[in-house]
């Protein structure tokens, strides 16, 4: 009897350890060689339809005026996470990108930025509904704002297709929860469209965010929220 039940138990051993096998292999596979790459950084090259655009128009010595946030935009978040001890970066993004920037002279001197946290998605339907649920409560809190607390002394006009990188001293409001914020911001002015990119640390619990792990996913304390802005000139 004894002998049968070591038995038994030896061959229930060997299966879990099969099936443990089985999903860290599976996973690994999956995330190594199925599973896309995640998205890379925005940046100011990362999307060619932000270049130009036929609506508005431009003095290209003058960019003073209020310039308006539409097409071309993309803002989401970015954050380390392990999924069965195999390391994947999760990214979710949205177009749903509006706003406009004031401009005097070689001065901003107003900028507000909506971004519709309901139509924030990734490459993983079940990672969707706990960020749109549980985690953001995107039905309480549909929306994310950063608005720009301080003008911003540009210097002198930029030329076309010239880089400029300013800090924003604002408010960004998220999961209803607003605070102070300072961000590093790149700007370049291509035909008629300015593009804006930049990124936030975001520390989840700082900002009343539940931890986003779940089940055997293990996402990091804290993540990136980062917006590429395409404005055109109302």
């Amino acid at each position: 009897m004894g002998h049968r039940f070591g038995l038994m138990l030896k061959k229930l051993l060997i299966a879990v350890v099969a099936v443990v096998v089985l999903v860290v292999g599976g996973t690994y596979v999956y995330i190594h060689f199925i599973q896309d790459d995640a998205p890379p950084k925005l940046t100011l090259e990362a999307d060619s339809s932000t270049t130009t655009s036929d609506s508005g128009s431009t003095d290209a010595s003058d960019p003073s005026g209020t310039w308006k946030a539409g097409t071309g935009s993309t803002a989401g978040y970015r954050a380390k996470e392990v999924l069965f001890g195999q390391g994947t970066t999760a990214v979710g993004r949205t177009t749903d990108v509006t706003g406009e920037m004031v401009i005097d002279d070689t001065t901003v001197s107003s900028a507000k930025i909506t971004v519709d946290m309901t139509t924030v998605t990734s490459d993983q339907g079940n990672r969707d509904r706990q960020f749109q649920g549980r985690i953001m409560d995107t039905a309480t809190y549909p929306t994310s704002t950063f608005e720009l607390t301080e003008p911003i002394d540009l210097g002198s006009i930029p030329g076309e297709g010239e880089t400029v990188t300013k800090s924003a001293k604002g408010k960004l409001t998220l999961h209803g929860t607003t605070k102070d914020v300072t961000v590093d911001l790149t700007a370049k002015r291509t035909g008629s469209t300015i593009q804006v990119q930049g990124s936030i640390p975001i520390t989840f619990d700082e900002w009343g965010i539940p931890a986003p792990s779940f089940g055997p996913a293990q996402v990091e304390d804290h993540g990136e929220l980062e917006f590429l802005v395409a404005f055109t000139k109302a």
